[in-house]
């Protein structure tokens, strides 16, 4: 026979948030949907249309084709990072210096990680003169820390470390017990990953994939700064529009722009929500 628990005034307890929660993100949204579906004060989908052809087309085109690629190898080498030091319990304090280095790499961004890459690895960065000391022209390969090369390896500065607390817990869920019991009956540690750990770590690493990919995706301050806001990326875009750079008759293009964002933030929230339940049905287990 089950047992219920109650927790009185639980409403209560929710209030604030539920009130925040409206006040700075559903109303918020409902207004730019509204603008956005109904441009001129009537219903109409032109403005959505709009968003999505042209040049507003290029730009989700880039800031996918860049949220896909940092995603991908952040994903794939926070992973990495995180299976080597899965066993990494001495000394103690190394294991919680590189915990906090990356609670605190994962959330560093905008002005003052740009300007640090700007300055390293910028036209006369101090490693980009370092290099040429040494016959190294890193510009003579095409990059510049500008373009879309530096934009990658700027944003696998927080990409990687998030992936690496992501998956630092799921990893940690795969018991010795498992190991010792492939091991004994005859299996290697390669073939214990290849068809028990990794199977088990696959619904993590996808849900890992798409945080970083939305995390990637709404990056604003970063791109700015490394573009000198002549970026054509969709966090870019909007700003652009929202401050009146359109022609006349086209004022509700942002939130159309905002829209197809939302939408996109959406989806790879419902995929996370779903990959994260998967995981947890073996985890509990």
């Amino acid at each position: 026979m089950s047992v219920r628990r109650r927790f009185p005034g639980s409403p209560a307890i929710l209030a604030p948030f539920a009130l925040y929660f409206a006040v700075f993100l559903g109303w918020p949204t409902v207004l730019v949907l509204v603008r956005a579906f109904t441009p001129g004060g009537h219903f109409s989908l032109s403005g959505m249309s709009r968003a999505i052809s042209g040049p507003y087309r290029s730009s989700f085109m880039l800031s996918m084709k860049l949220s896909l690629l940092s995603s991908i190898l952040g994903g794939m080498i926070g992973l990495a990072v995180a299976l080597q030091l899965r066993h990494l319990t001495r000394p103690v304090w190394l294991r919680s210096l590189i915990d906090g280095w990356a609670a605190v790499a994962s959330q560093l961004g905008g002005i003052p990680l740009a300007f640090a890459f700007v300055a390293a690895l910028g036209t006369q960065g101090l490693v980009t003169r370092i290099l040429n000391e040494i016959g190294l022209d890193l510009l003579a390969t095409g990059f510049t820390v500008t373009g879309f090369s530096g934009w990658v390896l700027v944003y696998l500065y927080f990409q990687i470390p998030l992936m690496f607390l992501v998956m630092s817990p799921a990893i940690e869920g795969i018991r010795p017990t498992w190991e010792e019991a492939a091991a004994s009956m005859g299996a290697t540690s390669w073939q214990f990953w290849r068809h028990v750990g990794l199977p088990l770590l696959l619904p993590s690493f996808l849900a890992g994939l798409v945080l970083l990919f939305v995390n990637s995706f709404s990056a604003y301050a970063t791109a700015y700064a490394l573009s000198s806001g002549a970026g054509q990326l969709v966090p870019l875009q909007i700003r652009f529009v929202l401050q009146g750079n359109v022609i006349s008759g086209e004022e509700d293009l942002g939130y159309a722009l905002v829209a197809w964002t939302i939408a996109i933030l959406v989806a790879s929230l419902l995929m996370i929500s779903a990959l994260q339940r998967r995981t947890s049905r073996w985890a509990n287990r």
